[in-house]
């Protein structure tokens, strides 16, 4: 099954590549009005339709404001158009059905998604560091083939200035903890711009999925790849 992944698009329209199933890790929009919600939401369906994905797999991030303040609208809006939410919920991809639940299996992949991150700011989904995040992250199963959160994990893909010795971290420390002990097969996030790329540590290949840089200019590749056995 071939997966194709997207973070932080923020309006932008981006040429994706054909695959089975897409996975957009947060930030469709600026501001995450009505409007910026009806938008991206019509172009991934363009794109799941001239694509080829049998499945869209989303979750929020912290620009995607009515996913927050109106959520079964903004649910809605995706659902009207055959794209699946996620939001502290888990799924498992059996061919062309989607069940609701985490259901591992021969042939079927076990997706989690969730949008929260560490507070900054005044913006969507943010939390404090800490306990309130840690009871989040303690939602999440073992035996997950992909784990899909908009934040990155403390010190994976999630430097922020010029690299180096002084080079911040702003991934979450209770994130990692969660990552480590559920050991997914691959976690993909965003919301760090300047962190994107791939790594892989302790059985779990991460990927940081970015399209914007810190500039917000649409630059940057979507990433393609198949579960490793």
């Amino acid at each position: 099954m071939r997966f194709v992944a997207v973070s932080d698009t923020h309006m932008a329209e981006v040429e994706l590549p054909e695959g089975d199933v897409l996975l957009h890790a947060g930030d469709l929009t600026y501001q995450g009005s009505l409007p910026e919600i009806s938008t991206a939401a019509r172009w991934l369906e363009d794109e799941k339709r001239k694509r080829g994905f049998r499945h869209v797999i989303v979750i929020a991030g912290n620009h995607d404001w009515l996913f927050e303040n109106e959520p079964g609208l903004a649910r809605q809006l995706l659902r009207e158009r055959g794209l699946t939410y996620l939001e502290d919920q888990g799924i498992t991809i059996d061919g062309s059905t989607i069940r609701p639940e985490i259901a591992p299996g021969p042939g079927r992949v076990a997706i989690y998604g969730s949008p929260w991150q560490p507070e900054f700011m005044n913006w969507a989904f943010n939390l404090p560091r800490g306990q309130a995040l840690k009871e989040k992250w303690e939602l999440i199963p073992s035996g997950l083939d992909i784990l899909l959160t908009h934040g990155p994990p403390h010190a994976i893909l999630d430097g922020v200035g010029t690299p180096g010795p002084g080079q911040r971290h702003a991934g979450c420390e209770e994130l990692r903890a969660a990552v480590e002990r559920a050991k997914p097969k691959v976690h993909v996030f965003g919301h760090i711009h300047s962190g994107r790329g791939r790594q892989e540590k302790d059985g779990t290949i991460f990927i940081n999925a970015c399209v914007m840089n810190e500039l917000y200019d649409p630059e940057c590749k979507p990433w393609v790849f198949d579960l490793p056995t």
